[in-house]
């Protein structure tokens, strides 16, 4: 696998519309199925992740950069005891370590943070769960039709 250079920044009021976009990003489709309409990210389920992003405390969140261009976001925010992580990668630029280092930078973050675990849901048919099951994430149950997954830092 290469590894491309990127750099990694804390999300910043200004990453807002990036962070949305990853949020849709996020949301796996199937192989021929049809994506979700943009108004997923309305729906409140969804749009928890993200709406009032930094005006909560323990809200923590990375940006990858090549060249000043955002390629993907990796964020925690606290719901009820356990933080829970949404990650994205643009297309084009995944396969190439961005995840596995966001993945890492943030779990460093989050123990500076005084977290003791992270939480995760995914869709068990998406490929990201190899990436997640790597850096040591395991299933814990369900959540409808995704997997939680949980990692003690």
């Amino acid at each position: 696998m290469e590894h491309m250079i990127f750099e990694m920044r804390k999300i910043e009021t200004a990453d807002i519309p990036f962070l949305r976009d990853m949020l849709y990003e996020s949301a796996y489709v199937p192989e021929g199925q049809e994506p979700f309409p943009i108004s997923i990210l309305d729906e409140p389920s969804v749009s928890k992740f993200i709406d009032g992003w930094g005006e909560r405390c323990g809200d923590i969140g990375l940006i990858a950069e090549i060249d000043d261009q955002s390629i993907g976001a990796i964020w925690l925010r606290l719901f009820e005891e356990t933080p829970e992580i949404g990650i994205a990668i643009c297309k084009e630029f995944r396969g190439n370590g961005v995840g596995n280092a966001l993945m890492h930078a943030l779990e460093t973050e989050a123990k500076d943070n005084g977290y003791r675990n992270l939480f995760l849901s995914v869709d068990p048919r998406n490929p990201a769960v190899r990436l997640y099951e790597r850096v040591g994430y395991v299933q814990v149950g369900w959540e409808d039709s995704f997997w939680r997954m949980e990692k003690r830092l």
